[in-house]
C-alpha cells in the first residue's frame, strides 16, 4: 500500500510505522482547514495527488484540522472518528506537511478565529519539518508570520483556469511544460515583488493571476507556497460557483457571484453565462439555481491540469528525498 491513513490508535502504536521494501515509510501530515462543504472533497483531492506523486513509495498520512474552524455536527463526527487531535502534530514531526487553505472570514488575516494555531503551526514547521506545502490562505499566513507581508484584497475574485509560465530546470518544475494551466480561486493576493524581496523563488507565474508557486529554503527546511489550486477536480470551480450563486439568490449574501473563467466545456459555457446574466440582471430567483444542471456541467468539465498536478506533487515529494533509501 502506497498511502496509509493513520488513525488515533495507530498513531500511538510504535509498530504502526512499518518498513517499505525500498526504504522506510515517510510520514505526511495533512491539516485540512476547509469549511464543511469542501472538507471531504479537499481531503480526497490531496490524498489522490499524494498517492500518485509518491510513485509507489510508502507514505503514512496523518490528518488534522484546526479547532477554530467552524464545524457542523456531521463533519465534527467525522473528524472525531478519522482525524488526530491537532496538538498531536507536535509530538512527532512529519517528513512532509500540507496545510490547506480555508474560507477567509475576516478582512485582516490575524483576526481569523484559528489565527493563533495557524501562526504557531507554520512557525514550528519552518524549524521542524523538512518540507512544508502551504495553500492559499495558509501561504498568505506564512508570509505574514515569517516576513511581515500582508495580503492584499483584490477588486474582484480571481477564479477560473488560467495559463501559467513555468521556470523550467527547478526541482519543483522538473518534467513540466513551459506553459501550463492551473485553477485559481481567491479574494486575496501578495505581489510577486514582495516574495522575491524576502528570498522566495517564484517557479510558476501568470501575468493575469500573479504567482502560483514559490519556494524558499532555510537551514535545510523548505517552504513551498501555492496560491493556485492544482489539487482541484475538474468540477471544483463549477461547484464553488453553484454555492456562491445559491447564496446570492437566497439573499444570504449581497455580492453577486463571479463566474470562473474556463470552468466548463465549450458547449456548457454559454449556459453558465446565461445563468449568470439572469441572476445578476433579473430576479434573484432561487429556482434558476436549483433547476440548473450543475452536476451534468461539472461532469463534462475538462481537466487539463491533472498531469501537471501529479508531476508537481511527485517533484515535491522527491525533492526532499522520498526515494533515497
Amino acid at each position: 500500500m502506497t498511502v496509509r491513513l493513520i488513525t488515533r490508535a495507530s498513531f500511538r502504536r510504535e509498530s504502526s510505522i512499518e518498513r517499505d521494501p525500498r526504504g522506510r515509510r515517510r510520514t505526511l501530515a495533512l491539516v485540512n482547514n476547509m469549511p464543511d462543504g469542501a472538507f471531504d472533497a479537499t481531503e480526497r483531492q490531496y490524498l489522490e495527488l499524494i498517492e500518485e506523486g509518491a510513485r509507489g513509495y510508502g507514505v503514512d498520512v496523518r490528518r488534522y484540522t484546526m479547532v477554530g474552524v467552524p464545524r457542523g455536527a456531521e463533519t465534527s463526527r467525522r473528524i472525531r472518528g478519522d482525524y488526530l487531535s491537532f496538538h498531536d502534530i507536535y509530538l512527532n514531526p512529519p517528513d512532509f506537511l500540507v496545510v490547506t487553505g480555508s474560507n477567509p472570514i475576516e478582512p485582516v488575516i490575524q483576526n481569523e478565529p484559528y489565527w493563533a494555531d495557524l501562526a504557531e503551526l507554520v512557525a514550528w514547521a519552518r524549524e521542524s519539518v523538512p518540507s512544508t506545502l502551504l495553500s492559499c490562505l495558509s501561504a498568505h499566513a506564512a508570509l505574514t508570520v515569517f516576513d511581515g507581508i500582508e495580503r492584499i484584497r483584490l477588486l474582484e475574485k480571481c477564479t477560473g483556469v488560467f495559463p501559467q509560465t513555468v521556470d523550467l530546470g527547478q526541482p519543483l518544475t522538473n518534467g513540466l511544460e513551459s506553459e501550463i494551466l492551473l485553477p485559481h480561486s481567491r479574494w486575496n493576493s501578495v505581489p510577486r515583488v514582495d516574495l522575491e524581496r524576502v528570498g522566495y523563488q517564484v517557479v510558476i507565474h501568470s501575468e493575469v493571476t500573479g504567482w502560483s508557486v514559490a519556494s524558499r529554503e532555510e537551514g535545510g527546511h523548505q517552504v513551498v507556497l501555492v496560491q493556485g489550486h492544482p489539487e482541484y477536480d475538474p468540477w471544483s470551480l463549477v461547484r464553488e460557483y453553484r454555492r456562491d450563486a445559491g447564496r446570492y439568490v437566497r439573499h444570504e449574501r449581497d455580492d453577486p457571484p463571479f463566474l470562473p473563467y474556463h470552468c466548463s466545456s465549450r458547449e456548457d459555457w454559454g449556459l453558465l453565462e446565461s445563468l449568470q446574466y439572469e441572476i445578476t440582471h433579473g430576479e434573484r430567483d432561487p429556482v434558476l439555481v436549483d433547476t440548473f444542471p450543475f452536476d451534468e456541467v461539472g461532469a463534462r468539465a475538462p481537466w487539463p491540469w491533472r498531469s501537471t498536478a501529479i508531476q508537481f506533487f511527485a517533484n515535491w515529494l522527491t525533492n526532499v528525498g522520498l526515494g533515497e533509501d
